[in-house]
């Protein structure tokens, strides 16, 4: 215990080593394999530093907060994992890397379902939470935190294959159309099967632009918008038949700096009381009355069929939204939204190109 302690001490106050996608992208292949040596070396060093300050991180929440057992499991299996990923022999070979590569295949399925066990942990025990700022503090660093290191984890697992139009799990020509209809498919099947209809979706702008991007973070953030928007028209027009419900209207703006994603819906927009707590997580005591906003948007049954970066979109604990928005403030972009009270809700997703004519963000 006292070498492994030690380690962590060490780990904890080392800066994080964080890579631009330009980096990934164009050290993403060689032929003799080298590449996966190093990415595995990278991540040899990197995971633990950044396990140490996450670890850190629920070491310094408050007392009554972090012996919450929901919350203390996420805790005791970030200690598990770090010590896994310390007592690992480094990287020299391809033997000791595809050793290495199975140990991180095994962390990323162990860590799943943290998003929804800290979603759960802070709804138990959000009565006794007096610092909603720490908390967000702490939610948004932990969670943008898991993303990065999923990020680099599944670009690691995935040099290891050979998909087409990818370099690891950057997509080098992907085309947002595909990605939102994707999910906008899903989305209306999950409502027809809640409500029995399900508006209809409209796409214009720039429907065939294509360019490289890592489409993880957005099989998270286009189910969240994209449900809270066919919630709204439903339940906005519960005694309309499903052929005059109005459209769920989706706008794509690229150009050379970033790209725009618009989703507009015309489901009554959002109540003044509420437009102040919606980008908030749900735990504290002002989100704990019944009929606020859960985030609960299509109930239960809204489990992803390909698990993204937190384990498919969150529902019923009010986590979507507001980290949906900080998975866009990590990636150097913004996730914002006006309300027409009365009309509906226009959300509008900006997000930087990550080609290197300009820095992006860092993963």
């Amino acid at each position: 215990i006292e070498n492994t302690e030690g380690k962590y001490a060490v780990g904890s106050p080392k800066p994080s080593v964080r890579l631009t996608p330009t980096t990934i992208l164009y050290s993403g292949k060689s032929p003799d394999g080298s590449h996966l040596l190093r990415s595995a070396q990278y991540l040899h060093k990197e995971l633990p530093v950044r396990i140490a300050h996450r670890i850190a991180g629920f070491r310094n929440l408050p007392f009554i907060v972090g012996c919450n057992p929901t919350i203390l499991a996420v805790h005791e299996l970030y200690t598990q994992t770090f010590y896994l990923l310390t007592e690992i022999p480094p990287v020299t070979d391809f033997e000791s890397e595809s050793r290495y590569s199975e140990t991180v295949q095994q962390v990323l399925d162990d860590h799943k379902d943290v998003v929804t066990q800290l979603a759960a942990g802070f709804k138990e025990c959000r009565k006794h939470i007096k610092q909603d700022e720490m908390v967000k503090t702490f939610l948004d660093r932990t969670l943008t935190s898991r993303l990065g290191m999923r990020m680099l984890a599944e670009h690691h697992i995935a040099l290891r294959k050979d998909r087409p139009h990818h370099v690891g799990i950057i997509n080098t020509a992907m085309r947002p159309k595909d990605v939102i209809e994707k999910w906008a498919d899903f989305v209306r099947q999950v409502s027809v099967h809640k409500y029995g209809k399900a508006p209809p979706f409209k796409y214009n702008g720039h429907l065939n632009c294509t360019f490289p991007y890592i489409q993880m973070p957005l099989d998270y953030i286009i189910p969240e918008v994209l449900k809270n928007a066919v919630r709204a028209t439903v339940e906005n027009h519960m005694d309309s038949p499903e052929s005059s419900l109005p459209p769920v209207t989706v706008t794509i703006a690229n150009n050379d700096i970033d790209f725009i994603i618009r989703i507009s819906d015309r489901g009554g927009g959002i109540a003044h009381e509420h437009l102040g707590q919606i980008m908030q997580y749900h735990f504290s005591t002002a989100g704990a009355r019944e009929g606020q906003y859960d985030g609960g948007l299509l109930g239960t049954m809204m489990n992803s069929p390909a698990d993204g970066p937190a384990g498919g979109p969150m529902h019923g604990f009010g986590f979507g939204l507001p980290t949906s928005r900080a998975y866009a403030e990590y990636l150097g972009g913004t996730l914002t939204l006006e309300t027409l009270q009365g009309i509906g809700t226009d959300v509008y997703l900006r997000l930087r190109h990550i080609d290197g004519k300009c820095e992006s963000f860092r993963i």
